[in-house]
């Protein structure tokens, strides 16, 4: 996946003494660490606004907006989690706040897209003559493109819950409280959207593409 997901590491300035550091100098009011903070992290938030606004100059307004947020409020930040951690949170609910302000989305059906079962149960198929290997899939750009686009191809309510929760990494809680839904339609949707992202990946599995 482009960018990276929360929990990922190796970012410049993120060791716990030089985080502490830059902490410090940002409740301080230091320009220099404000510039510091951009420099650092803007880069995977923006990767972050794309994944959910899908949209480029969205993504930049929210990346904008998000550490404008972090600095008004980087005197009340605790350390109780990471600092990218924090920014983190930042960043997806300012996409989450800009796909709410976009208009109220009507749920579209995912049944068409999910596996077929016969009346044992058993899941309608056809015969796999190859299966590709995950090495063999990722090294093949065009083939990680074609990854994202079948996700942008789940409806929007699935593919949200789907972006959260594996590749963001929000827990169940966080994604529900986020969507405004239940914690069991949290999982309900979920499965579907993986169940559906399986069955359109299929082609690929198979070494069809």
């Amino acid at each position: 996946m482009d960018g990276q997901a929360k929990g990922d590491s190796g970012d410049a300035g993120s060791e716990p003494g030089s985080e502490a550091s830059l902490i410090a100098a940002l409740k301080a009011g230091d320009e220099a660490a404000a510039e510091e903070l951009v420099r650092t992290h803007a880069a995977w938030m923006l990767a972050v606004a794309r994944r959910l606004l899908r949209d480029s100059a969205l993504a930049e307004d929210c990346v904008q907006e998000a550490l404008i947020n972090v600095l008004r409020k980087i005197a009340g930040f605790e350390g109780r989690s990471s600092l990218k951690s924090w920014l983190h949170r930042i960043v997806v609910n300012q996409a989450l706040m800009k796909l709410r302000a976009m208009g109220k989305r009507n749920e579209s059906p995912i049944d068409e897209l999910l596996p077929a079962f016969d009346e044992s149960a058993c899941r309608i198929e056809g015969p796999w003559q190859r299966l590709a290997t995950p090495d063999e899939i990722f090294e093949r750009a065009h083939l990680r493109e074609l990854i994202h686009g079948k996700i942008a191809a789940l409806p929007e309510d699935y593919r949200l819950v789907l972006m959260l929760r594996d590749i963001e990494e929000l827990s169940t809680r966080e994604v529900a409280e986020a969507l405004g839904l239940s914690e069991a339609n949290v999982r309900v949707r979920l499965h579907r959207a993986r169940s559906a992202l399986k069955k359109l990946l299929e082609p690929m599995l198979k070494g069809e593409l």
